[in-house]
């Protein structure tokens, strides 16, 4: 997978003069979060953001099932 990333990087580097070097460095940084973001996702701390999101959404569907204007706190 990378190894068509790196391709694609020396293919536009060689296409691009001095002015193009901030674009390139803008997608390998691009690139370096979603990397870090899709680790994120898969490890425990995806579970955590996973459990807050459905716990909010928990918390509305109860909110909204109980015709209040504000949420019960579930556990």
């Amino acid at each position: 997978m990378f190894k068509h990333f790196y391709n694609f990087i020396d293919k536009v580097k060689s296409k691009l003069s001095q002015k193009g070097q901030g674009m390139v460095e803008y997608a390998l940084i691009i690139a370096f979060v979603a990397g870090i973001a899709a680790v994120a996702l898969n490890s425990d701390l995806g579970d955590a953001i996973k459990g807050a999101f459905g716990s909010a959404t928990e918390a509305i569907n109860d909110a909204k099932d109980n015709g209040s204007g504000t949420a019960t706190e579930t556990k």
